[in-house]
């Protein structure tokens, strides 16, 4: 292994873990409807956990209000029970055919705790990075330690291991500043 490909290796895996950030970001609720709200709520389908996009479309009619319509009927019972005991808070409703799912803005406490979770999210993502960085530094060290690399070159990979992982913290942080700001706005 090169240096180079020790620093491609950790941008990839970085560029990873921001993604990841992102994809549990879209899933914190804000008070406004959004889809992938119900993405971490698993429905047991004939005994398999199914998560409920699989088992029906889900659409957003109006800003504040999410429709699923089940392909099968008689899953929208196990849909309702589902939203009902996840820890989002919804109160869903259910006609036989469709279950509705009304997104009440979230109580200030609520929001609170949304924030904390944030927080929570930031700070594991922050460590993916620095291990990470840790990782490809010490790949980096090995090379330097089996003559494969000078010292320079080793001091020179380093730093800009130290830059990318510096721009991926920020894009994190970035997104996560963006995302505490909608949840905190008042509607």
């Amino acid at each position: 292994m090169t240096t180079k490909e020790a620093i491609a290796a950790g941008k990839v895996r970085m560029e990873k873990a921001v993604d990841d950030f992102r994809k549990e970001l879209a899933t914190l609720r804000t008070g406004r409807a959004n889809a992938s709200i119900l993405d971490a709520i698993r429905v047991d389908y004939h005994g398999t956990p199914m998560p409920v996009n699989q088992l029906g479309t889900v659409t957003v009619p109006e800003a504040t209000l999410l429709v699923i319509s089940p392909w099968d009927p008689s899953v929208v019972p196990l849909i309702d029970k589902a939203i009902r005991t996840s820890d989002l808070g919804l109160n869903p409703t259910n006609d036989g055919k469709v279950v509705r799912v009304p997104m009440p803005a979230p109580t200030e406490e609520r929001r609170k705790e949304i924030v904390k979770h944030l927080h929570k999210a930031l700070e594991n993502h922050r460590t993916a990075v620095r291990n990470i960085r840790r990782d490809v530094k010490e790949a980096i060290d090995k090379l330097e330690k089996d003559k494969k690399i000078s010292q320079d070159e080793q001091q020179r990979a380093l730093d800009e291991m130290e830059k990318i992982s510096h721009a991926e913290t920020k894009k994190i942080e970035d997104l996560s500043a963006s995302k505490e700001k909608e949840i905190l706005e008042l509607k």
